[in-house]
């Protein structure tokens, strides 16, 4: 889920209506590279670029571009990436009919100079544990951004409500994040609007398995397991918490830009 002033993305509950829009999130899979990626991208833009539901970011040039997230992008060296993203690369796509802004998954403090060289257009952080990564980290937001504010790079927060993921990973107890009745996920609204981004966006709409839904729940429990839900609040609690802070990301927003 992604949000940015006046756009509402993914299942997000908006402020005055709901609204659907769709920004690519791609993983990684047998055999990605940036050739692959490249085949992605105009598959992609081939077949759904000029539907409605395709987000498209305007830059600070008036160009209105889709965006594509590349989730584990550090898997694959900055010098492969370039070979796609920069304007020099053997199979670049910029400034052609596939233009697009890429944004880059940040983990380790280093990646953000990966990132960079790579020739991607931002970073975001993704894990919804805070402490779990550098990038996820709340305390280091303010750098991040920093760094991308100096190389004309997007830094794009990624917040959630809080993290239980040990009925799929028994062994990560450590990286839990209790959601304190919407404290943590108000804490991490508020982190990522200190650093007034362009877009926030939100793990997870529904990742039951990783605890980080934010859609309605109501108590449910089977054999082998108790769901999590949101009481004592009612089952919209949590869309209830986004609507209000994405009115207040929109309002602050209009004061950045005086």
């Amino acid at each position: 889920m992604i949000w940015q002033q006046g756009r509402n993305l993914s299942n997000f509950v908006g402020i005055d209506r709901i609204m659907t829009m769709v920004a690519f999130h791609i993983q990684p899979y047998r055999g990605r590279n940036d050739q692959t990626v490249h085949d992605n991208i105009k598959y992609i833009i081939d077949r759904y670029g000029e539907h409605g539901a395709m987000f498209r970011f305007t830059t600070s040039t008036g160009k209105s571009l889709p965006l594509f997230y590349i989730y584990d992008s550090y898997l694959t060296p900055p010098e492969a990436w370039s070979e796609l993203l920069t304007p020099t690369g053997s199979h670049s796509i910029r400034s052609s009919a596939y233009d697009s802004i890429f944004i880059a998954l940040i983990v380790e403090e280093r990646h953000k100079h990966d990132i960079l060289a790579g020739g991607f257009d931002g970073m975001y952080s993704y894990f919804a544990s805070n402490g779990f990564s550098f990038g996820s980290s709340h305390q280091n937001w303010k750098a991040v951004k920093a760094f991308c504010d100096g190389n004309n790079l997007l830094f794009i927060p990624s917040v959630g409500p809080g993290y239980i993921d040990t009925s799929i990973r028994p062994w990560n107890n450590h990286n839990t994040r209790n959601r304190v009745n919407g404290r943590y996920y108000e804490t991490a609204l508020q982190a990522a609007l200190n650093v007034r981004p362009e877009i926030v966006t939100i793990t997870s709409f529904n990742e039951w398995h990783e605890g980080t839904q934010i859609e309605r729940a109501v108590p449910k429990k089977t054999v082998t397991r108790v769901y999590l839900d949101y009481q004592p609040h009612g089952p919209d609690h949590y869309l209830e918490l986004t609507r209000r802070w994405a009115e207040q990301f929109n309002k602050e927003k209009q004061q950045w830009l005086i």
